[in-house]
């Protein structure tokens, strides 16, 4: 089993940055996807950001420019750096890590509880 828990989460002003970071862990072979998601209220969840491990990213056109996903060596924990932020980017993200515990089993997705970000004044 794997476990995903994201932390860093908080209130910023319009134009602040914020920092979140997403560990991975429990019974691990690999991760071949770790990305972000948000659900605003009264809307669907939406990806903002993903990152595979051989690196390649793709960004939600609202963040591009704006937000940055990395993950560390290890490839098992994930942050995504907010700047400018924006009224509408409140919502709680979510980290998502697409993973597989042994050589034989299939990858699967595993979501962390949610980490609530506020951009307000």
């Amino acid at each position: 089993q794997v476990q995903v828990v994201e932390s860093g989460g908080g209130l910023v002003q319009p134009g602040g940055s914020l920092r979140l970071s997403c560990a991975a862990s429990g019974s691990i072979f690999s991760i071949p996807i770790m990305g972000w998601y948000r659900q605003a209220p009264g809307k669907q969840r939406e990806l903002v950001a993903v990152m595979h491990s051989g690196g390649a990213t793709t960004y939600a056109n609202s963040v591009r420019g704006r937000f940055t996903i990395s993950r560390d060596n290890a490839k098992t924990t994930s942050y995504l750096q907010m700047s400018s932020l924006k009224p509408e980017d409140t919502a709680v993200y979510y980290c998502n890590a697409v993973a597989s515990s042994t050589v034989r089993t299939e990858p699967r997705n595993y979501w962390g509880q949610g980490t609530q970000v506020t951009v307000s004044s």
